[in-house]
């Protein structure tokens, strides 16, 4: 009986660590590709240098709403929820900052 309790707790344990760092490494995941969207617009001129730093700021944003989240040693449901609808509009002001027309002065286009 105690085996098996042993195992179960231990099963737990696992499930949570791991679901605790699928969900970190999600969040890291989707935030290098949207910091490589910024450098690749702002590379090709898409992006304005004050574009750029209203998105860098708002990445910025993001990674501490992450680090507060992790503090615990957890990101909870709640907070995945809120990190990812953030990243979400990040990933709109990406899209509209670069489609919008606007160009960088001086940069040349590949």
């Amino acid at each position: 009986m105690k085996r098996l309790a042993l195992i179960a707790i231990a099963l737990a344990a696992t499930t949570t660590t791991a679901s605790a760092y699928d969900s970190g490494s999600r969040i890291d995941a989707r935030e290098a590709a949207q910091a490589r969207r910024i450098m690749h617009a702002r590379r090709t001129g898409q992006l304005t240098w004050y574009e750029s730093l209203k998105l860098e700021t708002e990445q910025n944003r993001i990674y501490r709403m992450e680090a507060w989240a992790k503090r615990d040693g957890h990101i909870s449901r709640a907070e995945s929820r809120r990190i990812k609808a953030a990243q979400d509009q990040a990933a709109r002001h990406i899209y509209q900052e670069s489609n919008d027309g606007q160009t960088a002065y001086r940069r040349r286009v590949w």
